[in-house]
């Protein structure tokens, strides 16, 4: 399995350390429907481009757009797209996609896009989140894998930190911000435990009479999420940096003396 990074701009230097594999966070869709690109380095080369979709109007000119993103492609020797959509799927940005696998699938190129859209752009390989708050992750990949194909299935492996009140009847947690659950860590030293159905690490606490459920992820629980992954048959997975910045040596091994990009 292909393990990239995705990151900004301004932290792809530092991102550039631990791999060559980055996934460059620096594209949008534009206002006017056209491709829009952050202040990316002109000597930037390789991995991938991430395109998101905020404040994004209607897609009115699909064609255009897909010539756009293939200029693009060619010029900085991108391998694929990754669509980083976050509004829901709408007719003009499914026809999009469509389109742009076309486009990218007779290139020997690949496009990865939510799971909403996983049905709607056959073609695409299909990000599964990993933050499980409950259930069984093993068997929501397998369910994953039915439906899509093995060959299809990529991760998101989106860092799980979250807090929830116990009892907690909806299920919904609190996420936490990364230096909140170190200071909480360090000044508890609750027992920690790991649930194999989660590939997450937890614990409980007592606050002001109040009962907490702490779930979370480190370098162990990553590694394990991975390891699934690639035993299922999952294509490729994405780590944000910096949300996991201070994991990188772990995931990805020694440091890369000189981080060419």
């Amino acid at each position: 399995m292909q393990l990239f990074l995705a990151v900004t701009p301004d932290k792809l230097r530092e991102a550039a350390r631990y791999t060559e594999r980055l996934a460059h966070v620096a594209y949008r869709v534009g206002p006017d429907g056209r491709l829009a690109r952050q202040n990316l380095l002109a000597r930037t080369r390789g991995g991938l481009m991430v395109l998101g979709d905020w404040d994004c109007g209607a897609i009115r000119d699909a064609p255009a757009l897909c010539r756009d993103i293939w200029r693009e492609c060619g010029n900085r020797g991108y391998g694929g797209v990754v669509a980083d959509f976050e509004q829901p799927p709408s007719p003009d940005r499914t026809a999009f996609l469509e389109a742009l696998g076309n486009v990218l699938g007779r290139n020997n190129k690949r496009l990865y896009v939510p799971e909403a859209y996983g049905q709607r752009v056959p073609q695409a390989a299909v990000m599964v989140c990993t933050a499980l708050s409950g259930g069984s992750l093993r068997q929501r990949l397998e369910e994953c894998a039915r439906m899509y194909g093995r060959q299809r299935l990529a991760l998101d492996l989106q860092r799980l930190r979250m807090r929830f009140p116990l009892p907690c009847p909806t299920g919904e947690g609190t996420p936490m911000e990364a230096g909140e659950l170190s200071e909480l860590l360090e000044r508890r030293n609750p027992t920690v435990f790991y649930s194999g159905d989660l590939c997450a690490r937890y614990f409980t606490i007592t606050e002001n009479n109040e009962s907490r459920f702490v779930l979370y992820d480190d370098a162990g629980t990553l590694r394990r999420k991975i390891q699934l992954g690639q035993d299922i048959g999952a294509g490729a997975g994405f780590l944000m940096y910096p949300e996991t910045e201070d994991l990188l040596p772990e995931l990805f091994g020694q440091k890369r003396a000189n981080g060419g990009f």
